[in-house]
């Protein structure tokens, strides 16, 4: 994951800070000389991090904060500050034109930095707002770009417009928008063709797409993978056909994460959406205050309550609690919870935005098995419905049938089963040892 080496080093500076009692003007310069380097060894642009540094040391040497009650608590307050206006202070949306006009947006990047993908995830999170999206199909040079669009498009249940190969991208994409117009869709994406490098030809490509559509918005995707390479590509975009905003992919990966930080500094640019996954859902908007935050170790509870938000079914969820209330939980219920627990990016990303369990402290635990979960749900799709629903008739013979459809050993199933049995035994003893209240409809079980 993007940060583990930055946050790790961060939070070994900060727990020495948190160890004084008093900070001396030394104590500061010596910390930051060691947020210095973490920043740089992140493939933070060094102007930036000149910059960053000189702010917090301004900040931090003041009286307010030399003389206070808990110093070191207040150099981590204006670390967090300072990340955070690093990387753009507010949150910045696609400016969308207001009811069904249509608004077109033109997305840009390099060969491989994820960009016809990206088209299609941020598709899919407008349409979940209400919007009526249209991808237009512009990459008639890359093999096979037209079909990923078109296979993507389907997935996420988003049109995509296309003409083949042999028409010029800005001919197909005026088409995209009478299309548009005819059929009442209000938001155009072009995923316009990429290149292995910048080159002239792509520029002029873009500028005479931008000109002739009156492009509303133009986003480029870069790989946060490439470091400094992706702050110097959005560079030289902003600067020959200019940009509103930036996707960043592939945080998710083994990044250092310097990208992120360097963006908006050095462009003047937003972050508006990071990849974190290869998912068709796996994209966020962008936070600054949320990332500094994971980076710090913080947490990020809201990200984890938008995701449970999202994934967990309402009435699913009111179900679920009448049944713990009367211990009625079945094999069908654990399945639910595990499927809600994947598609929120399984347990280990759930932990990770967890206050005090930030990044660096994580690599300290055992790795969470996530095959495990897998077994499990290979076991109990291998029960009847009836034996999913009515778990007290699994007899040993229904067992060694149970482990074979699973391909795992009959022990796996008596262990499933058995811990299945004590939740049920446990959920029973809850109201009792609530003294009632919970029967008397006086207390809320935090389920």
């Amino acid at each position: 994951m993007a940060f583990e080496s930055l946050a790790d080093k961060l939070q070994n500076v900060f727990k020495n800070l948190r160890g004084k009692g008093r900070l001396s003007e030394a104590d500061v310069k010596t910390a930051l000389r060691e947020v210095k380097m973490a920043l740089l060894e992140a493939d933070v642009n060094f102007k930036v991090v000149k910059q960053f540094v000189s702010a917090v040391q301004e900040r931090a040497v003041g009286q307010d904060v030399m003389n206070g009650l808990n110093p070191g608590q207040m150099v981590i307050k204006i670390v967090n500050e300072e990340l955070v206006k690093l990387m753009g202070s507010e949150t910045t949306e696609l400016a969308l034109r207001p009811g069904n006009e249509i608004t077109v947006i033109m997305m840009a990047g390099l060969q491989g930095a994820g960009k016809t993908t990206a088209v299609a995830k941020i598709a899919g999170k407008l349409k979940a707002k209400g919007r009526k999206p249209l991808l237009v199909a512009c990459d008639v040079y890359r093999p096979a770009a037209i079909k990923q669009l078109q296979i993507n498009g389907e997935k996420q249940g988003v049109e995509v417009f296309a003409m083949g190969e042999n028409h010029k991208p800005v001919n197909i994409a005026k088409a995209a928008l009478e299309h548009a117009q005819k059929n009442g869709q209000n938001v155009v994406m072009i995923d316009t063709a990429g290149r292995l490098h910048i080159d002239e030809g792509m520029m002029d490509e873009l500028i005479e797409i931008k000109e002739a559509l009156s492009v509303d918005q133009t986003v480029l995707v870069v790989d946060a993978m490439t470091g400094q390479d992706a702050v110097n590509v959005a560079s030289t975009f902003n600067e020959k056909v200019g940009i509103d905003g930036v996707v960043l992919t592939k945080l998710d990966s083994d990044t250092r994460g310097g990208a992120a930080l360097s963006i908006r500094s050095v462009t003047g640019k937003p972050i508006l959406f990071v990849g974190t996954g290869e998912k068709l859902t796996d994209i966020e908007q962008f936070y600054p205050d949320r990332m500094a935050s994971r980076i710090l170790g913080m947490g990020d509870v809201m990200s984890l309550i938008e995701k449970v938000e999202a994934q967990v079914d309402a009435d699913k969820a009111k179900e679920l609690e009448q049944k713990l209330r009367k211990s009625q939980l079945d094999f069908n219920d654990y399945l639910d919870q595990m499927q809600q627990m994947k598609n929120m990016g399984g347990f280990g990303e759930i932990l990770k935005m967890l206050p005090g369990m930030g990044l660096g402290k994580l690599k300290n635990m055992p790795e969470v098995d996530e095959r495990q979960f897998d077994r499990i749900e290979s076991i109990i799709l291998s029960m009847t419905p009836q034996e999913r629903s009515n778990p007290d008739i699994l007899n040993p013979s229904r067992k060694n049938r149970i482990a074979k459809g699973a391909g795992v050993d009959i022990s796996e199933v008596n262990r499933l089963i058995k811990q299945f049995d004590q939740s049920r035994k446990m959920m029973k003893q809850i109201p009792g040892m609530m003294g009632g209240k919970a029967k008397r409809g006086k207390f809320k079980l935090p389920f």
